[in-house]
């Protein structure tokens, strides 16, 4: 089922704008329609029914069914003439209505419940990752959204045209982890591609040295992984006596695929228990995680934004730039300070479309100075008023902003003796 917006909503990208916006969107006005092509919009209380036959005959049914429904309350004479209907007597007792048997009642209006399911929706839906199967993008993925369908993507960027494309309804896609802090490259995807973050999930992650049946530790020559798995387990290499080169591989599950495939067996990779389950592999060494704590925070990402909701922890990802540097970032701050919005993350990265800013005095010289596009995550809702205002300030200051989503925390619980297979 796919998220219903009304048209009307824009609490999520009314400041994905340079400019702000002076309007303000009144309440969403539904038009029911019957069967017949009746509008209810159309009955007022000053006119009747409307002039064509169709009306009529739509109204004379919503009558009907209006009468069968008292005829068990209301009080009738010898003739079986309903005495009183919607609470009017004797105005409308004499028409002889037909009643319609087995008439399907119109749609049911949509509310607000309706338009705000719940984050964890994954049933069918179709979620695409990066890596192989056996990938902690896959695992994240069954977190975020059970009994999806698991579509694997060679690259991160594959995964954002994937879900523009309607090959796939969500991507989850790691962003930043405990260790080796953020992934720039989806941060960069965040701000080209046009897709809404709508949750977050927090994968802990717990590597695995795998081998081909049969191959010891000591007849290792070769280590193979993502870079930052080798780079989290380096420490423990070193203490399991392992006197191996260590080589980079896109991900650690493909690691696991290629050794299986080219029968390497002086070859083992660092990947998870189930990527050894995969491709047939036995596990060597586990838990060589230099730090217990591991954890990795992937984003949900959709073609269309959720309803903000105040019923439970929110967490809103921004991003923006401005012109004069970086001496507005105080500013930019403090309007979330003023407000007590706490902020969980702050990163910087290069603006791409003017990296450098040249300022000319002709006193000191040409001052070069690098240009930055700012990411912020802050604990509020956007339907929160103090988070509206704290952007509303914001905007004052930036030449650019941009609401990436509002979305709900992932408050699952975790500890360090926790692992993920």
């Amino acid at each position: 089922m796919h998220t219903l917006t009304p048209s009307s909503f824009n609490s999520l990208t009314y400041l994905n704008r340079v400019q702000p916006s002076q309007n303000r969107v009144g309440p969403a006005r539904l038009t029911v329609k019957c069967g017949y092509g009746l509008e209810f919009s159309n009955l007022t209380h000053g006119h009747g029914v409307g002039s064509s036959r169709g009306d009529w005959q739509s109204s004379c049914a919503i009558l009907a069914s209006k009468v069968i429904s008292q005829l068990n309350d209301s009080p009738t004479d010898g003739n079986h003439h309903v005495n009183a209907v919607n609470g009017q007597s004797n105005a409308v007792t004499d028409l002889q209505l037909v009643p319609i048997e087995n008439k399907p009642l119109p749609p049911k209006p949509l509310t607000i419940t309706d338009l705000s399911p719940a984050p964890i929706h994954g049933s069918q839906l179709r979620v695409a990752y990066q890596g192989v199967p056996g990938a902690y993008s896959e695992a994240a993925a069954g977190k975020a959204y059970p009994n999806s369908e698991a579509i694997p993507c060679d690259q991160f960027e594959v995964a954002f045209q994937s879900v523009e494309l309607w090959i796939a309804d969500r991507a989850v896609l790691p962003v930043e982890n405990s260790l080796g802090g953020s992934i720039h490259r989806n941060y960069d995807l965040l701000l080209r591609h046009r897709l809404h973050i709508v949750g977050e999930v927090q994968l802990p992650v717990h590597h695995c040295l795998l081998a081909l049946p049969g191959i010891r530790k000591e007849y290792l020559t070769h280590v193979i992984s993502h870079p930052q798995a080798l780079s989290q387990c380096e420490n423990t290499l070193t203490k399991l006596g392992l006197n191996v080169a260590r080589e980079a591989v896109d991900d650690t599950a493909g690691a696991a695929e290629f050794i299986a495939a080219n029968n390497l067996r002086d070859t083992a990779a660092i990947a998870s228990a189930r990527a050894a389950e995969l491709y047939g592999l036995n596990i060597l060494a586990d838990g060589i995680q230099d730090d217990p704590n591991n954890v990795t925070r992937f984003v949900m990402l959709a073609r269309e934004p959720i309803i903000p909701r105040t019923d439970r922890p929110f967490k809103t990802s921004i991003v923006f730039a401005h012109d004069n540097g970086t001496s507005v970032l105080f500013k930019v701050l403090s309007a979330f300070a003023f407000r007590n919005i706490s902020l969980t993350k702050i990163e910087s990265r290069p603006h791409r479309g003017r990296p450098i800013r040249v300022e000319d005095d002709e006193s000191e010289g040409t001052a070069k100075h690098f240009e930055y596009i700012f990411y912020i995550d802050f604990d509020a809702s956007m339907a929160e008023v103090r988070a509206q205002n704290a952007l509303a300030e914001v905007q004052e200051f930036t030449s650019f902003l941009r609401v990436l989503g509002s979305y709900p925390m992932d408050m699952t619980p975790w500890s360090p003796s926790s692992t993920s297979h």
